[in-house]
């Protein structure tokens, strides 16, 4: 897992990073998820130096997925793009090598490579920058809110704002974010719940917190309480906040019935290096999208035994634990 994290990122921020994905089509979620895979299945299939090099060669064949997900509004295809064509495609690179097949020793580098064909301004000495040192897998977001990640900063904001101030929905004549403009874009109205700022803030304001069956409740979405608390949400296209990206920065300023203004910035969103969860919510988060699959008691063994993974000798001992019934 550890190893999956390093090579995946570490392509990826070769080829530009967060810049990057912005501005290209190509979805950077996959490709790296694609390499993640391919590095953790050639490391438990066992395979030699060069034999890993013939892995990321054929990684580098099978790396695909293009943005054009976003417009799927179920969510399907952003499913297949970022988790099972990666995974099918990254134990496909480990499999075909460990069966015999031989490949290219220099994906990276040499002509017709790897970030020649995919991003020509790429800098492919970031592969190996501070190797060793710096481990991608601790550096790595973990969302408190199940929602689109530009909507987890305005949320944390809310709930900040709240523990200082306790206020009802109805106490709300308007509530207005700001975010840069391009990432104001992805969240704007949209029509499915969790990537929709206005309904996913309006569900906040009701339920004074947002859970997975929430913020996937599509329904609701035309609820006369929560349209009420939608209709008070303004989204403002922020150019100063772009200066930030990429560090997602959200501002949240509330308007009280009673004349209160309240305000909250958020720099370092809740669940990310900088501001991390604890353990506890954490597992909060765990059981709330475990617990409606596998039941309640299944999802604390679950929970439990993935803590103390160094004690499990063999990781099929896991396979009982992510059944149903």
């Amino acid at each position: 897992m550890t190893l999956g994290y390093d090579i995946g990122t570490r392509v990826v921020v070769a080829m530009g990073g967060a810049a990057f994905s912005y501005e290209s089509s190509l979805a950077t979620h996959s490709i790296a998820g694609t390499f993640c895979a391919a590095a953790a299945a050639a490391c438990a299939a066992g395979l030699d130096a060069r034999q890993m090099r013939w892995a990321l060669d054929y990684t580098a064949q099978q790396s695909s997925g293009i943005v054009a997900w976003r417009r799927d509004t179920d969510h399907i295809e952003k499913a297949f793009v970022f988790g099972g064509m990666s995974a099918r495609n990254g134990v496909t690179s480990a499999l075909v090598v460990r069966t015999g097949w031989n490949g290219l020793d220099d994906i990276f580098s040499g002509s017709d490579n790897f970030f020649l064909a995919y991003a020509p301004k790429a800098q492919p000495e970031r592969l190996v920058e501070k190797l060793g040192e710096r481990y991608e897998i601790v550096l790595t977001d973990i969302k408190k809110w199940t929602v689109g990640s530009p909507i987890q900063g305005p949320l944390d904001a809310i709930e900040a704002i709240r523990n200082k101030q306790p206020f009802e929905a109805g106490d709300v004549r308007r509530l207005t974010v700001r975010l840069a403009p391009s990432v104001a874009t992805v969240v704007d109205n949209r029509d499915i719940p969790d990537i929709c700022l206005q309904h996913m803030v309006a569900v906040m304001l009701l339920d004074k917190t947002v859970s997975f069956h929430a913020a996937h409740d599509k329904p609701r979405m035309q609820d006369a309480a929560a349209l009420k608390e939608r209709a008070k949400v303004d989204l403002v296209r922020d150019e100063e906040l772009a200066k930030s990206l990429p560090l997602r920065v959200a501002v949240v300023e509330i308007e009280l019935a009673n004349g209160a203004k309240l305000s909250e910035r958020v720099s370092a969103v809740r669940g990310t290096p900088r501001n991390p969860m604890t353990r506890k919510e954490v597992i909060d988060k765990a059981r709330d999208l475990i617990a409606p699959v596998l039941g309640r008691e299944k999802s604390e063994r679950l929970i439990e035994t993935v803590y103390a993974i160094e004690a499990v000798s063999d990781v099929r001992a896991l396979q009982p634990l992510l059944r149903r019934g």
